[in-house]
């Protein structure tokens, strides 16, 4: 039986795969602690802990009517950013894939009540919220797999909490060992494009506005406290902030690891820092000693969810 043996929502902000010399610059001539939180993250945790494969919960990666989990045998190519070629341009990825595991997190979407697709086709673009991590952290880590799932642009903060349950489900009908990845940011509005580059340095102080810096805090308090009940009870105030894909990798982590019966505590492994208004920081969530809890179950009995093998998705709602 798979297991979850450990997760964090970690950034994956541009800036972390730029020349130190370049960083600095940004920074008044200090680096960013996003970098070195990454190399001791990979040194306690990724070199340490006993785990087979790493699934990346994608901010960067949007879909719309359905969540899509990638099942080749092996991603590897160059790597340019569409957002910003100018800073990451020419990167090479290599990994090995996951297919067992991918179609077992898909086979789980039905009897969740949500759709999940597994998706082999070599051509699927791949994005920096996956690609920046695997740089850091799985990079020379060969007998490592990397796989991806993203974020579905129709999805709300149920949909994401299902998706996470049927990732749980998949994992444990494996016999995987598993580290989750929810690559992406805290609250995230960027300054206006004649501001911005008055606002490169990570002090928090250039968060968009003090009260999105406010809100981060509280629930970096709450991370520390292992106290994930509150903050999925707060999400709707925390809307208000537009955190980065409205919190789906957060809150498809949390799916997986439990919802409000988690209490695993977050140790932070960087400051918390701006990046253009966003909100960037690395929380790693220990598995305690007495594991994650249970995925809940999804009762689908009253919001009309129907399973039509037929379909190229696994299930179409009745409108």
């Amino acid at each position: 039986m798979g297991e979850i043996v450990g997760a964090g929502l970690l950034a994956h902000v541009p800036t972390i795969v730029l020349p130190e010399a370049l960083r600095k610059e940004l920074n008044g001539g200090v680096d960013s602690t996003l970098v070195s939180g990454l190399h001791d993250l990979r040194r306690e945790v990724f070199e340490t802990l006993d785990y087979d494969t790493v699934v990346v919960l994608d901010s960067h990666w949007a879909t719309t009517v359905e969540f899509v989990v990638t099942a080749q045998e092996r991603r590897a190519g160059i790597f340019t950013s569409e957002e910003l070629p100018r800073g990451m341009a020419g990167r090479p990825y290599d990994f090995a894939g996951d297919p067992e595991l991918a179609h077992a997190i898909a086979a789980e979407g039905a009897g969740q009540g949500t759709w999940i697709t597994a998706i082999e086709d070599d051509h699927l673009p791949i994005f920096y919220a996956t690609t920046n991590l695997w740089e850091f952290l799985g990079q020379g880590l060969p007998d490592k797999r990397w796989i991806s799932i993203g974020v579905c642009q129709t999805a709300d903060t149920e949909d994401n909490l299902r998706l996470g349950r049927a990732l749980a489900r998949g994992i444990a009908a494996t016999d995987r060992k598993v580290l989750l990845i929810a690559s992406g940011a805290l609250s995230h509005t960027f300054w206006p494009l004649r501001q911005i580059r008055e606002h490169e340095a990570a002090d928090p102080s250039h968060i968009f506005t003090p009260e999105a810096y406010a809100a981060d805090l509280e629930r970096l308090e709450w991370f520390a406290a292992g106290d994930h009940a509150r903050v999925l009870d707060t999400m709707g105030e925390f809307y208000r902030f537009r955190p980065e894909a409205r919190f789906g990798h957060y809150l498809m982590m949390i799916g997986a690891l439990g919802e409000q019966d988690c209490t695993a505590p977050g140790r932070q492994f960087s400051e918390y820092e701006n990046s253009v208004g966003t909100a960037q920081v690395h929380v790693w969530f220990d598995r305690p000693d007495a594991g994650f809890p249970p995925a809940r179950q999804t009762d689908t009995s009253q919001d009309g969810f129907t399973v039509q093998p037929s379909s190229p998705i696994e299930g179409e709602p009745v409108r």
